[in-house]
């Protein structure tokens, strides 16, 4: 039986991965970028939770990231409607379906790529902060 955390980190990569753009999970930029651009979702950090006692529980603010790249000749608009997309992806349930207790993406931190002989890449990282509850560290 999978993790709370696993849990989550998998929902959130399905909901990524509706979108029009392709959404990997922890994996390396390919060679090629997509016309729709390419989500890679990372799975981040727990960080140090929140505990309380009686009944125990562990309050986590676990932080992922997505990387959004986008290339082409109208990359700038090609990067906001995908962040766009995934802003409200994000938006249309914030709990997951009840496993978490709220998402939150952060403003992306944008950078353009050279690439020798194709077009530049428009890229950023956009952390999202997952907000959930366990009764064990390892749980």
């Amino acid at each position: 039986m999978p993790t709370t955390r696993e849990t989550i980190l998998t929902a959130l990569h399905a909901r990524l991965s509706a979108l029009s753009a392709n959404a990997l999970r922890s994996d390396v930029l390919p060679e090629r970028v997509p016309p729709d651009g390419l989500l890679i979702f990372r799975d981040g950090e727990p960080g140090e939770p929140e505990v309380t006692l009686s009944p125990l529980r562990y309050h986590y603010q676990h932080r992922a990231e997505i990387e959004a790249v986008v290339q082409g000749a109208d990359r700038d608009a090609a990067f906001d409607a995908l962040c766009t997309s995934i802003g409200t992806a994000i938006a249309a349930d914030r709990t997951l379906g009840g496993l978490c207790d709220w998402i939150e993406a952060e403003s992306p931190r944008s950078v353009d790529l050279p690439v020798e002989g194709a077009p530049s890449l428009k890229a950023a990282v956009i952390p999202v902060i997952l907000h959930y509850t366990t009764t064990d560290p390892l749980a």
